[in-house]
């Protein structure tokens, strides 16, 4: 296999490099950084890019976004999403598409080399390589989704003003019906986004946390 790796750690990054061509395979090019992951993918068309998600210069979701781009540029290129993060919305795009010849490994719940050389043939080979954790991440990020689309249109007016802090009795003001019926609104938005009465979470915040992430 040809492997182009992107990830900053210098210690992890080297430790790929020698653990890939230790088995045979080659390494064109490890960056430190997703910027030039495009060009490198361009320039050796390798089977596998593997990268990380939080690289410079902002390390937020460089690796993801790179691989997107690489996948529509290059298809026939296979992604190895390797991070210690499962970040569900660039994921979720990197896969709606195709998921042939796309995985998805956390580094922390990597025990055996074996297994992520196995990823790298799956994945080079067409295949999929998903952990268990991103899997059930993402799916839970889409039932948040389509919880969210359950609301009525009066759910989804109260539980905008919520995320702007409003009382119950703003909110009643502002939308000008009844304290009750806020109380019922507010009642069906804690029932179809699945918050039952708790100790420990406040279900108005949390509300308001699911609507500001769909």
């Amino acid at each position: 296999m040809r492997i182009v790796i992107a990830e900053d750690a210098a210690v992890l990054r080297d430790g790929l490099v020698q653990l890939i061509t230790d088995r045979g395979h080659e390494v064109p090019a490890a960056l430190p950084d997703a910027e030039g992951l495009l060009a490198a993918v361009a320039e050796h068309r390798p089977d596998v890019a593997v990268v990380d998600i939080r690289m410079p210069p902002t390390h937020t979701d460089e690796g993801l976004r790179a691989a997107i781009e690489v996948r529509r540029a290059y298809p026939q290129t296979g992604v190895l999403v390797f991070s210690q993060y499962v970040e569900t919305r660039y994921a979720s795009r990197l896969l709606a598409e195709n998921a042939a010849g796309i995985g998805y490994l956390l580094k922390e719940r990597v025990v055996d080399v074996r297994d992520f050389m196995d990823a790298l043939e799956r994945v080079a080979a067409g295949g999929t390589a998903l952990d268990p954790e991103v899997v059930g991440q993402l799916l839970g990020a889409g039932r948040r989704v389509d919880a969210l689309e359950t609301l009525t249109p009066r759910e989804r007016d109260v539980l905008g003003q919520m995320a702007e802090g409003r009382s119950n009795a703003a909110i009643a003001k502002a939308l000008r019906i009844s304290d009750r019926a806020v109380e019922k609104h507010v009642g069906g938005i804690f029932t179809k986004l699945d918050l039952p009465p708790s100790d420990e979470d406040h279900r108005r915040v949390m509300a308001v946390l699911r609507y500001l992430r769909g």
